[in-house]
């Protein structure tokens, strides 16, 4: 056979042979998160106005939470969600890898920024949140959702209170949540893309089944802590003053200033 004709007939097989090969890794592997439209339920009792400033100017908003990303840090500085009755479910589902977010147009850090750094992945929108069905859990894994977390303060406190949270859901027929790192100059970083390393984390809590909706408020150091969550209870106020991100801007001032000044904490079972 001439030459030629040989050279040309096993390039075809080396690259009819690698085309497999790739088909055949890929379909070992864990399967990334296809994220599709599906809704929430159409009922609710938050809106917009209970949704808070974003000192970046970019917001994103998935179907089942909302997030404002911040560049400078590669994360989001705070995300949203709803937590109502129907989203508490027992589902498993297969952990998927975590995926860049493809709406943030400065593309979101690369999960590999993690590997090795001695920090976990850190979900600020839970996954345990989001049984409810396989695309909801899916979009939980995008890195715009994530954040370095000790893993005995991840894994701990932090997953003690995302337990509780969803227990309130159940107790208060649905909760509003903003989740976030204490993003500021000089944290440490992780990674090529230097990841901030938050020393605190904030959850906000809301519920507005109520004639007047109640919040609680806590900000807790970013290390492990045999500490109840409840002696980290604090005003929203003081996380504004730590944050520069206006809470609940959108309602009432009077109810505003009340729900972010005073701590609530017996309303939710602290005695």
């Amino acid at each position: 056979m001439n030459r030629k004709y040989t050279y040309i007939l096993l390039v075809l097989l080396v690259t009819t042979g690698l085309f497999y090969l790739e088909k055949y890794v890929d379909s070992t592997q864990t399967p990334t998160p296809t994220v599709s439209e599906t809704s929430q339920s159409e009922s609710s009792e938050f809106d917009a106005s209970f949704f808070p400033s974003s000192t970046t100017g970019v917001v994103i908003d998935h179907t089942n939470y909302s997030l404002s990303y911040s560049e400078d840090h590669e994360q989001a500085e705070w995300v949203a969600y709803e937590i109502q009755k129907d989203h508490l479910s027992q589902n498993e589902f297969k952990r998927p890898y975590f995926i860049q977010d493809n709406k943030v147009r400065s593309e979101s850090a690369d999960w590999r920024n993690y590997k090795n750094s001695g920090y976990d992945r850190g979900h600020l929108c839970p996954a345990g949140a989001r049984r409810f069905s396989l695309d909801a859990y899916n979009e939980t894994f995008l890195t715009s959702n994530i954040s370095p977390q000790d893993h005995g303060f991840n894994s701990g406190i932090w997953n003690r209170l995302e337990q509780k949270v969803r227990r309130w859901a159940q107790q208060h027929d649905g909760v509003f949540v903003i989740t976030g790192g204490v993003l500021k100059d000089g944290l440490k970083t992780i990674g090529k893309e230097r990841v901030s390393v938050p020393n605190e984390f904030y959850k906000i809590v809301i519920d507005a089944s109520g004639k007047e909706p109640k919040a609680i408020a806590f900000l807790i150091p970013n290390r492990d802590t045999s500490q109840s969550y409840f002696d980290f209870v604090t005003t929203i106020d003081a996380i504004e003053a730590k944050t520069g991100i206006d809470f609940l801007q959108g309602l009432p001032d009077e109810v505003e200033q009340s729900m972010e000044s005073t701590v609530q904490a017996s309303y939710w079972g602290k005695k």
